[in-house]
């Protein structure tokens, strides 16, 4: 370890090595220093500051205690998923005890509180925590309105931060909880009720009651409701008074519950929903002007706003701060006559922008914005079905210096290559980037690899990489499923690091490789997401979705495979109809040809019954990932199926997550159990992992 010449590493003083040890974040890294030697344990031990537990908490004695300076913790992870931590120990006092005494520095904590004994427990032994989030997507215990905070509430006099996104109770909990302790809502500067384990909006006299008693408020972030149908939606009053409340806001999210659902939409769709929302431009420029501090807007209303350029113009001057904004049925945004700057083109400041759902948005008006905001570093556009292929690319050359991530979804003009090649100007800067898959030419694409299936697939693709002969064929196969006359083949995307992509069930994933995409030599991770009935589908293809054809990826490391939006026959199908495990087959065929570390994977489900179940196919073509070191599987399955995981010799952290609500309450006998939990642990710590 000489650095130069007769230096050795260990004559930096130990300030300068903690300062160094401080600086990196990534775990495997902080891992493999530590076992350099003694002083560079010593030294790793005591800087680190963020740590999230696994395993067993009824294993005391594996419980570690040299992490003093921890001052990040998350539980919420502890096996088996979403139990509660403490009631697997005879003495829970003590057990929260013991936690507190490894931990003593700990000011910001995450936790899967499934009812509340977790939350009287702990919040006592770490008196002054500054931030929580609370975890739990299991149905909400029967107790008085609020009782769930006020353990944490009565304790934790010094709480400025609380992230209740992922922990289902009822809308009217909060609002007494917090008057009911003055002094804590008034210390609270960051409020996250964006309720992604609830259907239920806040209603505009809960969010009112909570902002008028938290007036310190600097971020909120809150699921609501525009729709002037239901009693309590925000309207002009409403969103004037929540200003009112909280004038310092930073950062403010009000998002109408219809957009968590996640669903692409309908790109045919004319882009204007059947209801205005009792929002007026009056309204929205006097809003502005009472939220001088803003960093950070989204309003995704999901109901129409019209003709609101002339409130956006003020938000350059209102809101001088602002950086990111998203707009969600926001029409008229900007007219972009006669290339003149105009509405949010104005906003010359902005470095993050979204788009979603702008009927009239078109690709003058694209152009207007990449001249008038010359900063932006992301751009977002969903749903816009004006702009087209030459919108883009004007966008993209404009801002060519700056604009690193980009996502391109359910645009009625926009396909997979024409959003590709509309980004030409900038694939050697883009680091992150999602489009839909959606294939022009599919039926001609098939019948060109439909001899091999996704064999011959790949062996298509080493052609490509062998040598100059096969780069004519290459070019010719391009230039015939792009369907244009230029023979358009994408140079490299040198710096593409993350790549999302959203496609419709039953439609396969190779044709991705040849649309733009074949040369990314840093891209490391790649979330897809597939959404559908498989009910109204033919049964799957033996071939296989076409994962194997991502193997000309050399960095690619990890794998978010989303079926939880494609809906099917989770037990006995009817006849002619194929059920998940089927389906389950179909997406999964060929993981193993991936070198991946990291999955991420949500089963298909059956609406019908509330399950995410992991099938047999689905758990054998998992056990092919050789050199697998973290899966987690959002949903539950069989316990002889999780055995077969087993031979994954370098497998290190399994978890079975039931991330959506309701969450399963008792499980069948043939589903994993608690006990079942700890004997596949059991057996998967009994293994030697090579590294």
């Amino acid at each position: 370890m000489v650095i130069a010449g007769s230096v050795y590493i260990h004559d930096i003083p130990d300030a300068s090595l903690s300062n160094i040890f401080s600086s990196i974040t990534d775990t495997r890294t902080r891992n493999a220093m530590s076992l350099v030697c003694h002083k560079w344990n010593l030294i790793e031990r005591s800087t680190r500051t963020s740590l999230a537990l696994r395993g067993k908490i009824r294993d005391l004695f594996l419980l570690p205690t040299c992490f003093r300076a921890v001052t990040n913790l998350d539980i919420s992870l502890l096996s088996p998923w979403g139990h509660p931590i403490l009631d697997s120990h005879p003495n829970p006092t003590l057990l929260a005890q013991l936690l507190s005494r490894a931990f003593p520095s700990v000011v910001s904590l995450t936790v899967y509180a499934r009812n509340q004994l977790t939350l009287h427990l702990l919040a006592s032994q770490w008196p002054s925590l500054l931030q929580v989030k609370l975890v739990r997507w299991h149905p909400r215990p029967p107790s008085p309105l609020g009782s769930d905070f006020y353990a944490l509430f009565e304790h934790c006099h010094s709480l400025a931060s609380l992230d209740l996104s992922h922990f289902y109770c009822w809308t009217e909990d909060l609002p007494p909880a917090l008057q009911r302790y003055p002094s804590l809502s008034a210390s609270l500067v960051h409020l996250n009720i964006l309720t992604y384990s609830s259907t239920e909006g806040f209603k505009s006299d809960e969010l009112l009651a909570i902002t008028a008693t938290c007036p310190n408020l600097r971020e909120l972030l809150a699921t609501c409701i525009f729709d002037h149908r239901f009693l309590g939606f925000l309207g002009d009053e409403a969103l004037l008074s929540l200003a009112s409340n909280c004038p310092r806001l930073s950062l403010l999210h009000l998002i109408d519950t219809n957009s968590l659902s996640n669903a692409r939409g309908d790109p045919n769709d004319e882009g204007y929903s059947p209801q205005d929302a009792r929002i007026s431009h009056v309204m929205l420029t006097d809003f502005f002007a009472a939220l001088p501090f803003l960093e950070e807007l989204v309003l995704d209303v999901c109901h129409n706003v019209r003709d609101t350029w002339p409130a956006l113009e003020t938000l350059n001057f209102n809101c001088p701060r602002l950086k990111s904004l998203k707009l969600g049925q926001f029409h008229g945004i900007c007219r972009g006559i006669h290339a003149r700057p105009d509405g949010i083109a104005l906003c010359s400041r902005l470095e993050s922008l979204s788009i979603k759902n702008s009927a009239d948005l078109t690709d003058s008006g694209l152009i207007v914005i990449a001249f008038g905001c010359p900063g932006l570093t992301k751009f977002e556009v969903h749903g816009c079905r004006k702009i087209t292929e030459m919108g883009i690319q004007k966008l993209a050359s404009i801002l060519r210096k700056t604009l690193i991530d980009v996502k391109i979804s359910c645009c009625k003009n926009l396909n997979t290559v024409s959003s590709l090649r509309a980004l030409e100007a900038i694939q050697d800067r883009i680091q992150r980037l999602h489009v839909d898959c959606l294939w022009e030419d599919m039926k001609q694409f098939e019948g060109e690899t439909s001899s091999g299936g996704s064999d011959g697939f790949r062996h298509f693709l080493s052609e490509k990489r062998v040598g100059n002969r096969e780069e004519p064929r290459l070019k010719k196969k391009s230039k015939m499923f792009h369907g244009n006359g230029n023979g358009y083949s994408s140079g490299p995307w040198s710096k593409l690091q993350s790549l999302s992509l959203w496609i419709e069930v039953g439609k396969l994933l190779s044709p991705l490789v040849l649309s733009g995409l074949e040369d990314c030599p840093m891209l490391e991770e790649i979330k897809i997401k597939v959404e559908g009935d498989c009910r109204y589908q033919p049964r799957p293809s033996w071939e296989g979705f076409g994962l194997s054809s991502l193997t000309c990826y050399p960095q690619l490391s990890e794998l978010h495979l989303d079926c939880g939006s494609a809906i099917g026959f989770a037990l006995t199908a009817p006849t002619g109809q194929a059920d998940l495990s089927l389906w389950e087959r179909f997406y999964l065929q060929g993981v193993g040809d991936l070198n991946l570390t990291v999955i991420n994977y949500w089963p298909p489900q059956d609406m019908d019954v509330n399950q995410r179940n992991l099938s047999l196919p689905a758990a054998g073509l998992l056990a092919l990932c050789r050199k697998l070191r973290k899966l987690f599987i959002h949903g539950t399955a069989n316990e002889h199926f999780m055995t077969m995981l087993l031979k994954i010799q370098t497998l290190r952290d399994v978890q079975l997550r039931e991330d959506y609500y309701p969450a399963p309450e008792n499980d069948t006998t043939t589903e994993m159990r608690i006990a079942s939990c700890f004997r596949f642990e059991d057996a998967l710590n009994r293994r030697l992992i090579p590294d």
